[in-house]
């Protein structure tokens, strides 16, 4: 009932926007690093839509509404020794989030990416309609061409996905290996799920440099063992180069990555010791440390700082990329050449379904490698703001990969919509918003710069 009635709830703001407006969510929190354009119209009211409906512990289901967040989604799961079959590394990333704008994790060589582990979905469209999409039936074109539409056809209102055991600890071995070998031993665990003849449950990486990459393979443990913790003083990307095993409780391997952002919250100094032990615990964490940035994005502060300091402005370089497996190593020499950003993170991804979905055309027969790399580089003399990423566009395609749309995107429109299929997404959405009220998937990633 409490859910039929916050669905009625968002219908009605929907109802609200004059036609021609922007729709846009009103959400306190985002893991976009687009900038978004404010706009006087409000936002879709979402804020009923934030919970777990349901787990079902015998079936491995749950039912979820599309604002909840994977923190607290996992919180109602793991009591039953369950979780998502993905969960991606921030806590704030909601299950429609992830779903209509992709997501991946160390499960995704094993379970793909999230929108393959969703057996339903309700959607409002574009036509104000709430429908419920299946893998067959009626809405079926929905359902295959939701994923990565990031609401160009509609946003989600419920979930039912699929839910994967975990043991409560998570062992680690980081494994330290060259470039050429990271292939050959993604392809082997992928394989068998195997290493060294140890099971592997879970896999991700992290290259510091040419000659300094490590694989973390994880295992599910049911030992009673002493672990590490992450959250306070110590910080877990360092712990790869310092430590060749390790244990983390489920829930604090699954967040291992947050209270630090990776390794990003270096640039707020929250990895300086003294400043450490002044940032409260609570505040060490993904959400916070975005907030920050878009407060200097709006307002310059460190920009203005650097140019008084006779420093070159900075481009933005904040890019999930797929690398085929095979030309994974190519592709780190590069970047490191010519980008110059370290470390970036590796994480192994093979579709799970056995067939391509048609906004994120992956190849369902290849093993891609997740490259992420996240921060700033100087703009050269004589280049402009974007020319970095234009070019990083250009070597992704060149080595066979394909590139996420959550932050900056500048590709021109032909190129844009042979990438991301978007005659296919054209087709659904008339059906779906025939009226387009809803912001085109071009427009989104690449226009609103």
């Amino acid at each position: 009932m409490e859910h039929d009635q916050a669905v009625g709830r968002l219908r009605e703001s929907y109802r609200r926007i004059p036609t021609g407006e922007p729709v846009r969510l009103a959400k306190r929190s985002s893991n976009l690093f687009r900038p978004r354009t404010d706009v006087a119209t409000p936002g879709l009211d979402v804020s009923g839509l934030t919970g777990v409906l349901e787990v079902d512990a015998a079936a491995r289901t749950a039912d979820v509404q599309g604002m909840c967040t994977y923190e607290d989604l996992v919180a109602a799961t793991l009591p039953y020794g369950l979780v998502p079959m993905v969960v991606p590394q921030l806590k704030t990333i909601t299950l429609g989030g992830a779903v209509t704008g992709l997501g991946i994790e160390s499960s995704s060589y094993r379970a793909g990416l999230p929108h393959e582990s969703v057996l339903e979905l309700d959607i409002l469209t574009g036509a104000g309609d709430v429908v419920t999409a299946r893998p067959t039936g009626e809405h079926a074109d929905l359902f295959r061409t939701f994923p990565n539409s990031y609401g160009s056809l509609g946003y989600a209102t419920r979930l039912r996905i699929e839910l994967d055991k975990i043991s409560p600890y998570v062992a680690l071995r980081h494994v330290r290996l060259g470039l050429d070998q990271l292939a050959p031993a993604i392809e082997q665990i992928v394989a068998t799920g195997t290493y060294d003849d140890a099971p592997v449950h879970f896999v991700d990486g992290v290259a510091f440099s040419p000659t300094e990459a490590y694989l973390t393979l994880g295992r599910n443990s049911d030992a009673v063992v002493k672990t590490s913790d992450y959250t306070g003083q110590q910080i877990y990307y360092r712990s790869i180069r310092q430590r060749p095993m390790d244990f983390l409780t489920a829930y604090d391997y699954l967040w291992r990555w947050d209270t630090d952002w990776f390794w990003c919250s270096a640039a707020f100094g929250a990895q300086n010791r003294y400043v450490r032990r002044l940032w409260p615990r609570r505040f060490r964490r993904s959400d916070v440390f975005h907030k920050i940035i878009g407060f200097e994005n709006r307002h310059q502060v460190a920009a203005r700082i650097n140019r008084r300091r006779g420093q070159p402005d900075r481009e933005r370089v904040v890019q999930d990329v797929e690398i085929p497996a095979d030309q994974l190593a190519g592709f780190l020499r590069w970047f490191d050449a010519e980008v110059g950003m370290r470390p970036v993170w590796l994480c192994p991804l093979r579709l799970r379904s056995g067939e391509s979905w048609p906004l994120y055309p992956l190849a369902p027969d290849v093993t891609y490698v997740n490259v992420g790399f996240w921060g700033t580089v100087p703009i050269a003399p004589g280049a402009s703001d974007g020319d970095m990423n234009r070019r990083i566009e250009a070597a992704v395609a060149d080595f066979g990969g394909h590139k996420s749309l959550y932050s900056d995107a500048y590709y021109d429109r032909d190129t844009f919509d042979r990438l991301y299929n978007v005659p296919a997404l054209t087709e659904v959405k008339r059906r779906y918003d025939p009226d387009a009220r809803l912001t085109g998937l071009y427009e989104k990633a690449v226009a609103r710069r």
